[in-house]
């Protein structure tokens, strides 16, 4: 039987979520209240602690909400989707939500927390912060995540404690090429697959230091396999070697 056949390892809740967050994505934010509709805010960014900055126009309903609000607070939930960077029929791999208080900070609160998203995330949008753009701070009193692995709650303190994965930066660029340019590769991974879904079309899903993962399509309907590594990997090179053991390289085989 694979090695790969028993159930893989897989990095904890709080990992993944700091993965998501550190990634980016697609964000809406959620404003309280019935018939409220969701909003594309103009960037959003999670911080390590779990606080998010979110930058709207100055002249959007929410921002005059927020202002006048008891005691300038105003619910909203924060959702970031981390979409795959291959064409899937369901693109969306993970959700994290972000439940809490919407605020206008402070002008020296605002001033360093726009610098800590330009450290992480450089945008020439935060430039028109404070010239036709307000920056609300999100304070989370709770933070959900949901992907194929699971769907838990996550306490502020494991997210801020947990680093994301080495390589969320890069994982679009290795899987676009592993889709487009080694679709062999991807066959002989399907021999760790169980036999009801070798039939399927299978995609390149995602890829950490624990491993890799695939989507399988099918007609009745898409699921995900994780495909875990001896050990989890901390760089390329690691990274290179554990791929070549999933694919059976005889050179590796006969070395370990």
């Amino acid at each position: 039987m694979p090695e790969t056949a028993r159930t893989p390892a897989r990095p904890a809740p709080a990992e993944r979520a700091r993965t998501i967050a550190k990634r980016g994505g697609r964000a809406a934010v959620q404003p309280s209240g019935s018939g409220a509709r969701r909003i594309q805010p103009l960037l959003h960014h999670v911080h390590r602690d779990g606080t998010a900055t979110v930058l709207l126009a100055d002249d959007h309903p929410l921002v005059g909400a927020v202002w006048q609000a008891p005691r300038g607070e105003f619910g909203a939930v924060l959702e970031v989707a981390d979409a795959a960077p291959v064409r899937l029929r369901e693109p969306v791999r993970g959700l994290i939500w972000l439940t809490g208080w919407l605020r206008v900070p402070e002008p020296g609160e605002r001033h360093t927390r726009v610098l800590e998203v330009a450290e992480d995330r450089p945008d020439p949008r935060l430039l028109d912060v404070g010239n036709g753009v307000t920056a609300l701070r999100l304070e989370a009193v709770s933070l959900v995540l949901a992907d194929s692995e699971e769907t838990c709650s996550i306490d502020p303190a494991d997210f801020a404690a947990s680093p994301p994965d080495p390589f969320c930066l890069h994982e679009d660029g290795w899987l676009r090429h592993l889709e487009l340019s080694h679709r062999d590769v991807v066959g002989l991974l399907t021999r760790y697959l169980p036999e009801r879904l070798r039939g399927g079309h299978v995609r390149p899903l995602g890829l950490d230091r624990y491993g890799v993962r695939l989507r399988v399509e099918s007609a009745d309907g898409d699921h995900d396999v994780r495909l875990g590594f001896s050990q989890p990997v901390a760089d390329s090179e690691q990274l290179s070697t554990e791929l070549r053991r999933l694919m059976g390289c005889p050179f590796l085989a006969a070395k370990r």
